[in-house]
């Protein structure tokens, strides 16, 4: 069964089609498509508070996309949500409003807690009996997002104002840093027992660049190795030499910074890295309501 989701997120704006399927009555779900426009919406908000007439045309355009893709494609249904530019955008509503009559797609701007907790909505990772605490952070382009699981049961989630747009535009405050080091701090009796679950794509791209492990996961010290060796790049030497998006060369950094504090902080030697998102979540999202409306 094809299910959608449409992410308004502060740097990109993204489609997925997944086909969702049953294993021992547990949902799962397998990639069919996806697009991602790097629209940057937070670029705008982080430094004037709103969104611009520009980027709404281009959002407005890209949803028109998106209306006809799923036209194409026909999923049995999707769900779209915004994030962290969106929730702080003074003009959020009535640009909700105009994709509406627009377009006819329905969006939903979520809260940051809803965001974290949607990202674990893929939870089906096995740690084994070494982890006492499972630890999904997703870093965005406006927020990073922390959900915390004991034997798969939700216990904690948090959002914070940290994401490599906002850094990147010197506006992450240096007391949510602290607050975000100090929520960490809750669970010291767990520190080295965390098992770490990297989202978004830049952690994705940092795995797949400088991972030596088989399943993906990714060791401090070779992240750590890895942003150095970022750091000392230009970027125009991350595109050319490294093959990035320059929408992804100059992210990347901040997201790596933000990774290593959370794993130094937890003292996680590893971060998992599945290849997930709020897309992802999403899916999960829709297809549970889908199942629901059958009972």
């Amino acid at each position: 069964m094809l299910f959608a989701s449409i992410d308004i997120g502060s740097n990109a704006v993204r489609l997925f089609f997944a086909n969702v399927y049953e294993l021992k009555g547990n949902p799962i779900a397998e990639k069919a498509s996806l697009l991602r426009i790097p629209l940057r919406l937070g670029e705008d908000v982080f430094k004037t508070g709103c969104i611009s007439d520009k980027r709404i045309g281009n959002l407005i355009k890209t949803m028109h996309a998106f209306k006809l893709l799923m036209e194409v494609y026909k999923p049995i249904d999707y769900i779209a949500c915004a994030t962290s530019a969106m929730r702080e955008a003074s003009n959020n509503n009535q640009i909700i409003e105009r994709i509406k009559e627009e377009t006819d797609i329905n969006v939903r701007i979520i809260d940051g807690i809803e965001e974290a907790q949607i990202v674990c909505a893929t939870n089906n990772i096995n740690t084994g009996k070494k982890y006492s605490l499972t630890m999904y952070v997703d870093v965005g382009g406006g927020s990073t997002e922390i959900s915390v699981l004991r034997n798969h049961t939700l216990i904690d989630s948090d959002s914070f104002n940290l994401g490599t747009i906002r850094i990147l535009d010197n506006k992450a405050d240096e007391e949510e840093w602290n607050r975000l080091k100090e929520w960490l701090k809750k669970y010291n009796k767990d520190f080295k027992k965390i098992y770490l679950v990297g989202s978004g794509g830049n952690i994705n791209k940092l795995s797949k660049l400088y991972s030596t492990q088989p399943d993906s996961s990714l060791s401090f010290p070779n992240l750590k190795q890895g942003y150095k060796k970022l750091c000392s790049m230009t970027l125009q030497q991350r595109i050319e030499e490294m093959g990035m998006r320059p929408d992804r060369a100059d992210v990347i950094i901040p997201a790596a910074e933000i990774f290593l504090i959370i794993m130094k902080s937890v003292k996680a030697d590893f971060i998992f890295v599945p290849r997930i998102g709020l897309t992802d979540g999403l899916i999960y999202t829709v297809y549970k309501k889908y199942k629901d409306s059958l009972k």
